[in-house]
């Protein structure tokens, strides 16, 4: 079980590397190459627009084919999408760049499963802390996606192209660990439709505010993180910096994963999540405050954090609401969610942080905020009922 989770959780280091050098340099690429300046976070939206594009077709083939052939092939688009992706930065061809990531979504899809599968590598009794300590996996790509994206920036003649190369390697490395996980057999069941309908698994208040929590939570993240290097770039910061703010960003999205399944299985997932919640409007306040480093360093951290107790509470929290029957189902329709909002929150951020500004943007954030502390306060009392009674 060590073995696997540990493997695992590298190739969730290396997935999030994947992520955040997308998310530095996607936005910045989007802004040379497209026609107008508010598609700048195009290539960062089609990333999740083909992410949400493809939650159900790799929901079917983890249960045709299970985990480990699902996951390698996931990692066989990622190595070729980011070919696609610097032929495309290389030719100046912005429409090229947006369809690559669109295609490089399968891989974000299928990866993003991980967090799931770990559970299903532990015991029961350690489902929480193996969940958590996979995500801890992470801290990885906070390491090295900010630095891979700054240290081959200039590479080639046109920046960034060094960069999507980088990444074709980062995904043979993963697919040669992938190769060594000994996952469990696919149960036999969820080949077929045994299992309550998602239309009943998904009218469920603990799923309701599952996928509630974790979409708006992710939204709230990417719409910050995707127009933070736009921003520190109108500020007049260099290139180095937002790289340096990115991770710490990401260093507070994973780091926590050490602890936040003890905290779960000590407090329960609805006041880590109510935290992350609380979290997040500490980040805007700072955001707010100013546009310095200091301001951006800070907010983004609080944001990384609240992230990874909100997402890590959904993803615990939705584990009660089905079955061993109906995993692909559930898992894939609250993926569905996420990636469905944070692709409204990645061409939001473009459009935002564009025309409007940062400020403005930030305080836009405030209300799906609002939103995820009103489901959680709504599934709290709710389930304090029974228990008065």
């Amino acid at each position: 079980m060590k073995k696997n989770l540990g493997l695992l959780a590298t190739c969730q280091g290396l997935y999030l590397t994947n992520n955040v050098t997308f998310i530095a340099i996607n936005g910045l690429v989007g802004l040379a190459l497209a026609p107008l300046g508010w598609m700048a976070t195009l290539p960062v939206m089609g990333y999740v627009v083909g992410s949400a594009m493809s939650t159900n077709v790799v929901a079917q083939t983890q249960q045709r084919f299970g985990r480990k052939a699902s996951f390698q092939a996931g990692l066989l688009v990622a190595l070729l999408s980011a070919l696609l992706c610097a032929y495309a930065a290389a030719s100046r061809n912005f429409w090229l760049l947006c369809f690559a990531t669109v295609v490089a979504g399968y891989y974000n899809a299928n990866a993003s499963l991980y967090r799931f599968a770990a559970a299903e590598l532990a015991t029961p009794a350690v489902r929480e802390t193996a969940v958590s300590l996979v995500m801890a996996g992470g801290l990885l790509g906070a390491v090295v996606g900010p630095n891979l994206a700054a240290r081959t920036r200039d590479l080639s003649a046109v920046p960034f192209v060094g960069a999507y190369l980088a990444l074709a390697v980062v995904a043979l490395l993963a697919m040669a660990l992938m190769a060594f996980i000994e996952f469990p057999p696919t149960p036999v069941s969820t080949t077929s439709h045994a299992g309550r309908p998602l239309a009943q698994i998904m009218r469920q208040p603990v799923f309701i505010v599952a996928a509630l929590s974790g979409a708006l939570g992710y939204g709230v993240m990417n719409l910050l993180m995707a127009a933070t290097p736009i921003a520190m770039q109108q500020c007049g910061l260099p290139f180095s910096d937002t790289a340096f703010v990115l991770e710490w960003h990401v260093i507070g999205m994973f780091a926590p994963g050490f602890f936040t399944g003890s905290l779960i299985k000590r407090f329960g997932p609805l006041p880590v999540m109510g935290t992350g919640v609380a979290l997040n409007l500490a980040c805007v306040l700072v955001a707010l405050s100013g546009v310095q480093l200091e301001q951006f360093a800070v907010a983004l951290f609080l944001l990384g954090v609240g992230w990874n107790f909100l997402f890590t509470g959904s993803t615990t929290l939705s584990l009660s609401a089905y079955g061993p029957q109906e995993r692909d189902r559930a898992q894939g329709a609250l993926n569905f969610f996420v990636f469905g909002t944070v692709a409204v929150s990645s061409l939001a951020s473009g459009v935002l942080v564009t025309t409007q500004g940062w400020t403005l943007l930030n305080y836009g954030s405030l209300l799906p905020v609002a939103l995820t502390a009103a489901a959680l306060l709504w599934l709290g009392l709710k389930s304090a009922r029974p228990a008065t009674a």
